[in-house]
Formats: structure tokens, sequence, C-alpha cells
């Protein structure tokens, strides 16, 4: 049963900051992130979120010297596997892959081990170090718990990545088989905050993925769990989501922007602007200064030519080559880009 759609957001936003009062916000947030090394509470966050658009290149600057100090100038590159696509039965609203929409993905069987190897070497050979394994399923059943339990060693074994699986809403007993199994990280995002999530899911609820979240870390697994950006959120809610997120403690933070999908309840909304991209961007990062913060879906639409500048803006990890159901833009391309901004690549573990 999802939440009542009735429930408020539990997070103001005051009118926007004068130009005096957002340097003093943003010199507030510089002594407690660096100096005191503090993460943002609500207050401060509330602040930072209404500073004028002027100020956005000082609150990117600012996210960018918080990663260094603590996370420091490795980025980790991850390549992602939809090992079984579509006939999803959940409604999320933004997913070409629920079962319950017209799109034009279609459902597919699990891919042959030899097929998820192939794409495993692949990634390994651009430096990469995680690779994850996605599958378009409410929750493993016993079958899909088999195989994932089969291909990850196999996966590691050939190719020395860490394997990272996305297969939804886990039980104790399923977090502690993938945890012994050798999943490094698991991947369930949030999406949105809870008083917003019964606008774009009605199959499942906000908690029930809060309580998958919580038994991947009681497992011992790392925790991946991120957000979607551009489905018609306040801003107040997504600062809502990031004290809910702060709460979770996740090791890593994927950002997605929805890319609008044919057929889905969200195709015909319009992607984030880029300037604002790159404030929520620094947002999440202010909000949660030791995560793996990730470039994922949608930021070839939304950032466009700022691709780099979102690198310092707080990011600290890239999603290369496609997603699960849109392009990506090319991995030479998003290396290159690391080449020309002097970021080494490598392997990271968060430490919030």
């Amino acid at each position: 049963m999802s939440r009542r759609r009735d429930e408020q957001c539990p997070v103001t936003l005051p009118e926007p900051l004068d130009e005096d009062a957002a340097q003093a916000a943003l010199a507030e947030a510089a002594h407690r992130l660096l100096d005191q090394r503090r993460p943002g509470d609500a207050e401060q966050l509330v602040r930072l979120a209404v500073v004028p658009d002027d100020a956005v290149t000082e609150l990117a600057a600012l996210a960018h010297r918080v990663r260094l100090a603590w996370c420091g100038p490795v980025v980790e590159v991850e390549g992602i596997l939809s090992a079984k696509t579509g006939g999803c039965p959940e409604d999320c609203h933004f997913c070409a892959q629920s079962s319950r929409f017209d799109t034009p993905v279609k459902a597919t069987p699990f891919l042959d081990t030899d097929e998820v190897l192939a794409a495993a070497t692949e990634t390994a050979a651009l430096g990469a170090s995680e690779f994850c394994i996605v599958l378009a399923v409410r929750g493993p059943d016993e079958r899909t718990m088999g195989r994932l339990l089969e291909l990850v060693p196999l996966v590691r074994g050939a190719t020395g990545l860490n394997v990272a699986v996305s297969a939804g809403i886990l039980t104790g007993e399923q977090a502690g088989r993938l945890a012994a199994g050798g999943v490094h990280r698991y991947n369930h995002n949030l999406e949105t905050a809870r008083s917003f999530f019964p606008e774009v899911v009605t199959t499942h609820s906000w908690e029930e993925r809060a309580d998958t979240c919580r038994l991947v870390r009681e497992a011992g697994m790392e925790l991946c769990c991120g957000a979607l950006l551009g489905m018609g959120e306040s801003d107040a809610q997504r600062v809502e989501l990031l004290l809910q997120l702060q709460e979770l403690d996740p090791s890593e933070v994927p950002v997605n922007f929805l890319n609008p999908r044919p057929g889905t309840p969200l195709g015909d909304r319009r992607a984030v602007a880029a300037w604002e991209a790159i404030r929520w961007i620094a947002m999440f990062r202010l909000a949660l200064p030791g995560v793996i913060l990730r470039y994922a879906g949608g930021r070839e639409i939304t950032l466009r030519d700022l691709q780099a500048m979102g690198m310092t803006s707080g990011i600290n990890a890239l999603i290369v080559g496609n997603y699960l159901t849109t392009l990506g833009r090319s991995p030479e391309e998003d290396l290159r880009m690391l080449e020309d901004l002097r970021m080494p690549v490598g392997a990271l573990t968060g430490v919030v």
C-alpha cells in the first residue's frame, strides 16, 4: 500500500536570499563542512537551496572543495547492465520498463551467462572498478536469487571488478545471502522524497524502499541509494529527500535527471534545466559530503555542454556507456573529460 497522498512535506523554504545573505550562508557552510567537518544540517540546507542563481557558481565551487577535502581527487567509473529488461509489475511513472505502460521497451528474459561476462569484460577494459547487474523486477524470486549468486563470483573472478546488484525490494534473508555471495554494493534508489513518492509510484511504498536500504546495510553490503530529479517535486521536497538520505547513510548516491520516456505518465515532462541541475548536484554534495556521488541517467540531455562543470560541482563518480533503456554518450568522451580535468580514475568507498 502507498502512503496517503495528502502527506505534507516537512520542509519549508524561505524567500530567495539576497546577495549578502547568500554570501553569509556560503561562508557558514564552508566553515561547517571544511573546518568542522560536519555535513550540512536542515537549517543550512534550506538556506543554501534558495541562494540566487548568480551565486550557484560559488555554491558549486564550495561543493568541489568539499568533495576534494572529504573524498579526494579520485573518480570511480562504473558500467551497468540491464540483465533482465522490461515486464516489471510496478507502476513507477518514470520507467519505460513497467508492464503497465505502453512503451517501446518489451520484456526480455535474463541474459545468458556469456552475455553478462562479455559486458563485464568490456566494462573492465575501460578502467572501471564497479559493474552493476540490474533487473527489472519488484524483488528477486528464488530462481533469480540463484542466478545472481551464480553470476556474481563468475564476474568477479573473470574481471576483478567489484560487483553490484539492483534487483528491487529485498527480505532480510535475501540481503544476507547476497552479501555472503560477494555482492559489493546493492542499489535501491529512494528516487524522491517521502511526501512526493505516492505521486510517482502506487504499487509499493516509500517505506518499503527505505526498509530494503536498511537491510542492505545491516547485511554488510555497501548501500547505493539515489535520486531522480525532475518528476514534478518541489525544491522543498528535494531538501526533504537530502535529509532522508542522510538518515539512511548510503555509501553511494547516484543522481539521475528525468529523461522523459514515451508512453510513461511522465513522458511529457520537461527536462531539468542545466543551471538548476548544477545547483542540485552541489546541494547533494553539501548534504552528503563523504558519499560517492555518481553521475547517472539523464545527464546528457539535462547538462549538455555543462557535464564537465558537474564534475567540479561535487560529482566524483560516473556511469559510462548506456543506461538501462536509454543511450549515454560514448565511454571515450567521458574518459577524455576526466583526462582534461586531470581527475584520476580509481575505486572509492563512501566515508560518511
